[in-house]
């Protein structure tokens, strides 16, 4: 048995030629031509171009001073009217002064019990209603040397509270009696 004889007839066999003719064209010279610029429409587009771009510029940087300037003006309006800016940090809170505030204690015993450096609670007593608290953890700054002719008219104490709680203590001094409790 041959190889060949069992092959398809359809098929060429392996020791056959292949065909002598090509397909392509014959060459021909390609001619001289300069370089083209693709999207470029000479000079007169790139100036075009260029002011277009230079405009935007423009518009934008006023956008920006416009938008920085209505800012502030809103800052400053805000600021106006006792509001923090926006977007700043609130103002830092008002340091609390402390004030020498001189009190009569009705009970001159109780102050003799006080030294300088304890706190306490003043506690104004009325006749009409409830007693109040007046001032919280007040520092003792002084206990005065007792005075001799003031009989039951109690004894001095000097505290160390912020300012408006030694408003209240006066007010509340000549409005009623006063007396401490120990904190």
């Amino acid at each position: 048995m041959s190889r060949t004889s069992s092959l398809p007839a359809s098929l060429p066999s392996p020791a056959a030629p292949a065909a002598p003719a090509s397909t392509c064209p014959p060459a021909r010279p390609v001619p001289l031509f300069p370089p083209l610029r693709v999207g470029r429409a000479g000079r007169g587009g790139d100036r075009l171009r260029r002011a277009l771009r230079r405009r935007r510029r423009v518009v934008s940087a006023g956008l920006a001073v416009a938008a920085a300037a209505a800012l502030a003006a809103a800052g400053a309006a805000q600021a106006s009217r006792g509001a923090a800016p926006p977007g700043g940090k609130p103002p830092p809170p008002a340091a609390v002064r402390l004030v020498s505030a001189p009190v009569r204690i009705a009970d001159g015993a109780t102050v003799r019990l006080l030294r300088p450096g304890d706190r306490v609670d003043v506690v104004a007593a009325e006749r009409a209603g409830p007693p109040r608290v007046v001032a919280v953890a007040a520092r003792v700054a002084e206990v005065p040397a007792p005075e001799r002719d003031m009989g039951d008219g109690g004894a001095l104490v000097v505290l160390s509270v912020p300012r408006e709680t030694a408003r209240a203590l006066v007010g509340a001094g000549a409005a009623a009696r006063l007396a401490v409790t120990l904190c």
